[in-house]
Order: C-alpha cells, then structure tokens, then sequence
C-alpha cells in the first residue's frame, strides 16, 4: 500500500491496482481568503476508483473538482446523514455510509469509523486496508473518548493521517469559544500512539490561516516534532509525496 499526500486533508491510497482519494480539494472556500499552499488539478496526482468523503464542510467536499478530474459517476462515499447536505452538485453517485459499514474497492476494504466534528456535524473516519496494510483517516475531528474504541476495533495502524492545525475559528452568527476546532499537534500525536499507529501522518494544516475567522495554531511543525520524540514515528509530507506502507 502507498500513501499519496494531496494538499490540506486529502490523501490518495494505492494498492496494486486499486487507488481512491480521500477529501480531495482543489476550489478553495472564499471565505477562507487565499489558500497558503499550492493546489493542484486532482488529475496531477492520478486517477482513482472511488472517493471517500469524511463530512461535507467545502474544505473537505469539492464535487466541482471531483466530477471535474474523476468523473461525474465516480462513487462517492459519504456518511450516511451527510446526504442530505449534498443534493446540489454535478455528482450522480453519492452513497451515504453507516458507522461501521464496509465498502470493498478493488483491492481495498475500506470502513467507516468514530470521528467527532468541531462544529457537531456529521463526519466519520474512513479505515483503509489492502495488501496487508492498514491506515486511517480523520478529517478534521477534534480530540475525542473514541481513540480507545477505535484501536481496539481496528488497530494496530500502519499509518493515522490526522488533523494537526488546532483552529480556533470566530465565524459569523456563532458565539466565538476560543478552543480549538481540530486536533492540536499534541492531541496528534497523543491520538496516534493510542491508535496504535506505526507512524504519524499530519493532514489539515498549511492550507488555511485567515484571522480572525480562522486562526491556525502557531509552530505546527516543532511541535510536532517535540512531542513526537521517542514516542512515535512522523512522517511531514509534502503534496505529491509518496510514503511506502
């Protein structure tokens, strides 16, 4: 299995000849200003079989760029209270997904797992396996009590690819809390070694910094790497960047 990194929280997954993407992103939200890394067309980083969507916020679901580099028909799989949010798009095969439920792709099983939303809404972590492999990734959840479920269900984990931006966001029409949206790189770090994850891949930073709406936690990198130490493997990829399982 390999692990492809597309910018902000995608990732493209490769096994023999089965491949999926995972939240990819190309039409960056307005509201979030200009984007503070490069994006480039989904077709760049190859094709894919079917895409996997962990909840419907803009910056995780572009069905203008999906249908646009993968197809308008390319099944789309989303959570199952999520399709209802995503009536309006070029898309002609979205499949909503229950907790727990398997989807087989070619070579690859993929499930829907725990995952909790900054703002409550629906949003699952989508578990890859295939050649022997397994990974797992979590959109933009926060810190939550199902690390340990989620291990013991599906762990140990050759890869968790997991939220490190820790957003604190002031958005129109919401009392402003002054916490953080996502995992912070300690909650990363600390979510991975509960998953029993072989290395940490860091997803959903770089991308989005737009005080005061939303403000990206400073130093992502050096912590990271701090509280990483003799704790677990980490792996900062770059997009396009390619990391063998």
């Amino acid at each position: 299995m390999f692990l492809q990194k597309l910018p902000w929280a995608g990732i493209r997954v490769l096994s023999g000849e089965t491949s999926i993407a995972i939240d990819p992103m190309f039409h960056f939200p307005a509201k979030f200003g200009s984007s503070h890394e490069e994006l480039f067309p989904l077709d760049e980083f190859g094709h894919a079989d079917a895409v996997f969507v962990t909840h419907h916020h803009e910056d995780h679901f572009d069905p203008r760029a999906i249908a646009a580099y993968y197809g308008a028909s390319i099944p789309v799989y989303v959570p199952q209270e999520s399709v209802r949010h995503m009536t309006d798009t070029p898309l002609t095969n979205i499949q909503g997904v229950s907790l727990g439920q398997q989807i087989e792709i070619g070579e690859l099983t993929i499930t829907a797992g725990f995952s909790v939303d900054g703002f409550g809404d629906p949003q699952v972590s989508w578990i890859v396996e295939g050649g022997g492999k397994k990974l797992i990734h979590s959109g933009d959840t926060l810190w939550h009590g199902y690390w340990w479920k989620l291990s013991k269900a599906y762990g140990p984990f050759d890869a968790a690819c997991l939220p490190v931006n820790g957003a604190v966001v002031e958005f129109p029409g919401m009392i402003p809390s002054g916490q953080p949206i996502t995992l912070t790189p300690e909650q990363a770090v600390a979510a991975a070694v509960v998953l029993q994850a072989n290395v940490l891949v860091p997803i959903h930073f770089r991308a989005v910094h737009h005080p005061p709406v939303y403000r990206e936690t400073p130093d992502i990198a050096e912590r990271l790497q701090q509280s990483a130490q003799n704790r677990i493997k980490l792996a900062i990829l770059q997009s396009k960047e390619i990391l063998p399982l």
